[in-house]
């Protein structure tokens, strides 16, 4: 299993001007410390679980450009791209950008969306839940031919596009991988099996984890998806690796033997965010490799 580290938050101590030094410091310890992945969230303004909306958070793709020039080989990328934020054109473009100038470590992470408050903030449209998912698979479907040999129009429900060209291509080929996030059983977990390169579940037990794999795997043999192609993947927060290495590891054992490959931990209001990567990294990431 891999470890993955995920940055929600920007409360840190000394205020904004020091956020572009502790982002760095993090992002390098995790690399260092041998984390596979990096992983900021989309959103414009802080969400509930984590802090204040009037919390400090940045733009996701230009905080991973900024720390493509500062890493060399873990990937990036959010967790996730709301559909409804980017028109889907201009997604591929700067997804594509990060891949070029990372050397080919951006992953295309995206969902459906659902912080409406800050839709409605900024006056972005927020659409019901079933044009969302239209959207979704209409925009998978917009990156995955501009990310081809076909530069020619796209005619969706949603979205029209005159030209799909995408000069320079990514350099990860044939294309930048594709991890949807959610655990929804009717309609994102097929999107998995139909497009997906990897999926990420929300982990509150390995049961439940276990089941919706189940799920998943009865959605790849109606789509004639090979399921082992797909990369399984959790975020999980219930057990903190850093204060309960021991206990997070037994949990993960857990995960691991029912199909998890992956898993993201999040550095959430941390004091000294760089020392908590090292600190989980040290401790979880050789221990992590062992399981199977």
């Amino acid at each position: 299993m891999k470890l993955a580290i995920h940055n929600p938050s920007f409360t840190y101590p000394g205020g904004p001007e020091n956020i572009a030094p502790v982002l760095a410091a993090t992002a390098r310890a995790a690399e260092e410390g041998g984390a596979d992945q990096f992983t900021l969230m989309d959103h414009w303004f802080q969400i509930g679980p984590v802090g204040a909306p009037n919390e400090p958070m940045l733009e996701g793709y230009t905080g991973l450009g900024y720390l493509a020039g500062l890493t060399e080989r873990m990937r990036l990328g959010l967790l996730v791209t709301g559909v409804t934020y980017r028109h889907p054109g201009l997604l591929a473009k700067t997804v594509t950008t990060l891949d070029v100038l990372s050397g080919g470590r951006a992953q295309l992470g995206i969902g459906a969306a659902w912080f409406e408050e800050e839709h409605d903030a900024l006056g972005v449209p927020y659409p019901p839940i079933a044009e969302r998912f239209e959207r979704l698979e209409e925009a998978i479907q917009i990156c995955f031919q501009m990310w081809s040999d076909d530069d020619g129009p796209y005619q969706g429900k949603h979205y029209e596009l005159g030209e799909t060209m995408c000069v320079p291509a990514p350099v990860q080929q044939p294309r930048p991988t594709l991890m949807i996030g959610g655990s929804g059983e009717k309609k994102t977990l097929r999107l998995v099996a139909r497009y997906g390169d990897a999926c990420n579940l929300f982990a509150p037990d390995p049961a439940t984890v276990a089941h919706k794999l189940e799920v998943l795997k009865g959605h790849c043999e109606a789509e004639g998806r090979d399921y082992d192609e797909i990369e399984k993947t959790i975020i999980y927060s219930v057990v903190s690796p850093a204060d309960e290495p021991d206990k997070f590891l037994a949990v993960m054992e857990e995960m691991a033997a029912v199909g998890i490959e992956k898993v993201w931990v999040s550095n959430t209001r941390q004091e000294d965010p760089p020392a908590w990567a090292d600190q989980v990294c040290a401790q979880t990431v050789s221990r992590l490799a062992e399981l199977d």
